[in-house]
């Protein structure tokens, strides 16, 4: 089947979609993801999707875009709606993860909540430690982590290994650590809903 469907995904993403679109014969669906980086620098991530929105736009009949607000400040909002084109809900990549309710109870229980996915856990001293610069100067770990108490990871698979890494990483930061496993239900819910209507 020809692909009909751009997915502009946030490369934190894309396992996750790959097993998805593998999963429920997404054959019309290509996922171009960017790179998961972008999270430590989302002003960058409007004009990222705008790039590839306008690289694309004429050789696919439909875009659909897989992150949250991700701290744009409504700004990648503004860029999708120049080109009338729909993304996930919610403020935060964890939201559809977790689920609307689930993530709202996790966000009321404790002010000040760090959160990690699989991805996240994996690559947590390249996107974290290095990326935070945090391995050089651990003297900013208050200025970033000083108003957090707890680390939550959301887990969409299961695995021992992950979860000892999450405990180690909660530890690194100094926060209480919660594991709440989600596994992919959320996030490929809110994908059919939007993006499914579209197959051919």
């Amino acid at each position: 089947m020809k692909e009909t469907i751009l997915l502009i995904a946030c490369g934190a993403l894309a396992k996750e979609l790959a097993g998805l679109r593998k999963l429920n014969g997404w054959d019309h669906m290509k996922i171009q993801c960017l790179p998961a980086e972008l999270h430590n620098r989302p002003e960058k991530i409007p004009p990222a999707v705008r790039a590839e929105i306008e690289r694309y736009q004429l050789l696919f009949e439909n875009i659909f875009v897989a992150y949250a607000d991700c701290g744009t400040g409504g700004a990648l909002d503004t860029v999708l709606q120049e080109f009338d084109i729909e993304r996930l809900p919610g403020a935060h990549c964890y939201e559809f993860f977790a689920g609307d309710a689930a993530f709202a109870q996790l966000a009321d229980e404790v002010t000040g909540t760090f959160y990690l996915t699989d991805f996240l856990t994996r690559h947590f001293d390249r996107l974290v430690k290095k990326g935070l610069g945090l391995d050089r100067h651990p003297e900013l770990m208050s200025a970033y982590f000083g108003n957090y108490r707890r680390l939550v990871y959301l887990s969409q698979t299961v695995s021992t290994d992950l979860e000892v890494a999450a405990r180690r990483h909660a530890d690194y930061l100094g926060l209480e650590y919660q594991h709440k496993h989600t596994g992919l239900t959320p996030i490929e819910d809110g994908i059919k809903e939007q993006v499914v209507q579209w197959r051919n």
